[in-house]
């Protein structure tokens, strides 16, 4: 079960890539990239762990993994974060949500709704938790230079 689910966000994420325009040789990042996202995800999901702080810390991985991407093939993070951070969008429950809102079931339509917002939110600040971290350590790592 867990390869499968390698293999798919590996697909999701490069797939992306390559809608994103990504240049050829950064697609293979893309996808381990948001391969690893989802495996955090995933593990930490059937460890017991709810789904928003998981999703936090996969959003955090993805974006250390893109700086690390970033710096070793000289591209823009932004490639590695958008394509690493498909595999965690929660599409699923979103498209679950609006058939329940025009089926009138507005209880579990609300329901959904939050908790698409509060995994969005989880995202976002997963991704700039690690850019904060990053941007501490760099002017640490400045300060401590000769």
């Amino acid at each position: 079960m867990i390869l499968a689910q390698c293999i798919t966000s590996f697909i999701a994420a490069a797939g992306f890539g390559i809608l994103f325009n990504a240049p050829r040789n950064a697609l293979i990042q893309c996808g381990l990239v948001g391969m690893f996202g989802w495996l955090l995800y995933y593990i930490l999901v059937a460890e017991g762990i709810d789904v928003v702080p998981a999703t936090v810390f996969a959003a955090m991985l993805v974006a250390v993994l893109s700086h690390i991407c970033a710096k070793l093939y000289r591209t823009p993070i932004i490639i590695f974060n958008v394509s690493g951070i498909i595999p965690l969008v929660p599409g699923g429950i979103a498209y679950d949500a609006m058939r329940n809102f025009v089926e009138n079931d507005y209880f579990h339509a609300v329901q959904l709704s939050a908790k698409v917002m509060l995994l969005a939110g989880a995202i976002a600040i997963g991704l700039m938790f690690s850019e904060v971290v990053n941007q501490l350590f760099r002017k640490s790592w400045d300060w401590l230079k000769p």
